[in-house]
């Protein structure tokens, strides 16, 4: 009887939270939810055209910026119809916004869109599924459905989690009181005096750090535009060979070209717009002569001719319109004081 009072004892004396699995497992699940920057993607498919999303983080932290980036995969002779800016994001806030197009090396179509948005709020939320238009210029292929103007490809809804910054750790019982404030003794005439001068220096101090920031960020920005523009047409340059079969696709991508150096270099941000619509644009900045607006009509029309009219110029042509969109680079780096006039093919024998 005393052996079994003993080992009675015994047992109870044993601490009993030495393991805790529900403990251990909680943290690792909070820890794995936190640090999860990995993508969230998916991926659609209509024909000859391919769709592909992508959302980072996969559970990003509330106050987080997530990115989306829209990508689409076309084949050769087929129009995509990107979606417009910001169709169905009403739901979030959107930071940043920068579409591109390029050919890869099959002579495919890849139009991106990325989107850098702010979440509302913590909890569930999804991107809602997304119209990606297509016409069908293969020989052989209808172009579109009937009775329709265009095919239409629906992408996948992506459904996400935002996570709260509260710590799961945190309890809901109060503390206690820190007891009765001590009286300050003696008198405070000028309580407010400190705190005031700081916040002043503060905001003087952040009001020129800003304008400091946008000059510096001015410069780097017509830098990049220009060094960026040069390497895309030195790679079109090599990696071209022009006949009646690739005019079509080298214009596209030359076009493109000019077109993203002009709205990085002068800020000119409308990629939606039609070409009439964006030389409008365009003649509003001041640091575009005369000469310039009107190269760029003629380039930016010549182009149209060849992506949509089916006008197929020959090769001299074609490296005459790359010869001059370099130029305009080069001219439009420089100040409009030593810029001289550039001039296309047709402009100069006129």
């Amino acid at each position: 009887m005393a052996l079994l009072i003993l080992m009675f004892i015994v047992a109870f004396s044993l601490p009993v939270h030495a393991t805790g699995p529900e403990t251990i497992d909680t943290e690792t699940t909070d820890t794995e939810i936190i640090n999860d920057k990995d993508p969230l993607e998916k991926t659609s498919q209509l024909g000859p055209v391919t769709a592909h999303l992508t959302l980072t983080p996969a559970r990003p932290l509330i106050g987080d910026t997530v990115r989306l980036r829209i990508e689409v995969s076309a084949e050769q002779g087929v129009e995509v119809l990107m979606p417009e800016f910001g169709q169905a994001f009403d739901r979030f806030t959107i930071v940043d916004y920068v579409p591109a197009e390029r050919i890869d090396e099959k002579g495919r179509t890849v139009a991106t869109q990325l989107y850098t948005l702010q979440m509302p709020a913590s909890g569930e939320h999804q991107i809602p599924p997304v119209i990606i238009e297509f016409i069908d210029h293969r020989p052989g292929q209808r172009a579109a459905p009937e009775g329709e103007d265009s095919f239409e490809l629906l992408t996948e809804r992506v459904a996400f989690q935002v996570q709260s910054v509260a710590p799961s750790a945190a309890g809901t019982a109060l503390r206690p009181p820190l007891g009765e404030l001590q009286a300050i003794s003696g008198e405070q005439p000028s309580a407010w005096a400190w705190p005031a001068a700081i916040i002043t220096a503060f905001v003087l101090a952040v009001a020129l750090s800003w304008w400091f920031f946008r000059r510096w960020r001015g410069h780097a920005r017509q830098r990049s535009a220009y060094e960026m523009a040069s390497i895309r047409l030195n790679d079109l340059r090599a990696g071209k060979h022009l006949d009646a079969t690739t005019m079509k696709p080298f214009f596209t991508e030359l076009s493109a070209i000019v077109r993203r150096y002009l709205e990085d270099r002068f800020a000119l941000h409308a990629p939606e717009l039609t070409t009439e619509e964006f030389l409008d644009i365009a003649a509003g900045s001041p640091e575009l002569n005369a000469e310039h607006r009107r190269f760029l009509q003629e380039f930016l029309q010549q182009a149209d001719q060849v992506k949509f009219a089916r006008h197929i110029p020959d090769a001299d042509h074609a490296n005459s319109a790359l010869d001059a969109a370099e130029q305009f680079l080069r001219q439009t780096r420089e100040s409009q004081q030593d810029a001289k006039p550039v001039k296309t093919r047709e402009a100069a024998h006129a």
